[in-house]
């Protein structure tokens, strides 16, 4: 197998395991959904959101976008417009180091959910 085709796969397989990890997220008082999409030119946004008894979304997303010659990789937690975690966007010029910062990125992204989740339950009793 050339490197192009180790690089897609590596690709493929890192935004499987991202996409587990949102997907895993859940909890018992809060209904969620799973995403995952093309984000254009050259990019994919995966994550899941739930929706709080008030009606507010909460995403959890990680994304990686190919553009300018580097791979670009962001990773957040939102409740409708408020941004609740914004990590810091990292550029990187090889394959191998994008996929790892996504893989860092998916756990950064979901350690904090269920306290946060819990805490914006709490606003709303």
């Amino acid at each position: 197998m050339d490197s192009e085709s180790l690089a897609a796969a590596g690709l493929l397989a890192a935004l499987s395991r991202a996409s587990e990890i949102l997907a895993e997220l859940h909890h018992p008082f809060v209904r969620r959904e799973t995403f995952s999409y093309f984000v254009p030119p050259a990019g994919v946004r995966v994550g899941t959101t739930f929706t709080l008894p008030d009606g507010r979304e909460v995403r959890f997303e990680v994304s990686l976008i190919a553009a300018d010659d580097a791979f670009h990789v962001a990773g957040g937690i939102t409740a409708e417009d408020d941004l609740l975690l914004e990590l810091p966007l990292k550029s990187l010029p090889g394959i191998h180091d994008a996929l790892a910062a996504l893989d860092d990125y998916a756990g950064d992204v979901t350690a904090p959910a269920a306290r946060m989740l819990d805490g914006l339950l709490d606003e709303i009793v």
